[in-house]
């Protein structure tokens, strides 16, 4: 929940020393998952996935520091494949959809690791709680879609994790889940 400051970092090391100004980006809310699973009382690993996406990414080739990401997630589109607990993951024992109707990640600072990879920390904002958690990211590739020339599209990987109860998940534990939730995010975003 999982981002585009990595892009930044990324693409910063790679033009490094080329004069540019910040490239701005959309996500494609059709290549965008974000996932997550959670220990389910040492049995297996529960998973789940948002269906809904959407953020930006702003990156400064020359300053990587200065790139930022945001993203947006439809908390109701929660689905991990039982209609049953996906209605309850949207309760106000857990999500609180009602209330809280978008999961947020707005970033704060990017600390570059390698020539490909970034510390993203960032505000996730869930069920009403903002702290901060930081995302391990791989900048993938950027590149031109093989159809349409001028299109520019990159891509990025991102995994991370946060105790949910530190979001008022409290309920976790009652269903033997967590209490740490593991994010999986891979995005695809095009330039404006």
């Amino acid at each position: 929940m999982k981002l585009t400051c990595l892009a930044g970092a990324f693409t910063g090391v790679l033009l490094s020393g080329s004069a540019f100004a910040a490239d701005n980006y959309d996500l494609d809310p059709t290549h965008a998952w974000v996932s997550f699973k959670a220990n389910h009382s040492g049995w297996s690993n529960a998973h789940g996935t948002f269906k809904t996406v959407s953020g930006a990414i702003e990156f400064d080739k020359d300053d990587v520091a200065k790139s930022s990401i945001s993203l947006k997630i439809d908390a109701n589109s929660i689905d991990t494949n039982f209609e049953q607990r996906d209605s309850d993951l949207k309760s106000p024992d857990f999500l609180n959809v009602a209330e809280f109707p978008d999961i947020t990640f707005a970033s704060t600072k990017i600390e570059k690791t390698g020539d490909k990879t970034a510390l993203v920390t960032g505000d996730l904002s869930l069920a009403g709680t903002v702290k901060p958690i930081t995302l391990d990211v791989t900048w993938n590739i950027e590149a031109p879609l093989p159809w349409d020339a001028k299109t520019i599209k990159t891509g990025f990987s991102a995994t991370g994790k946060f105790n949910g109860q530190d979001f008022g998940l409290k309920k976790l534990a009652d269903f033997g889940l967590g209490p740490d939730l593991l994010l999986d995010i891979d995005v695809e975003a095009i330039k404006k």
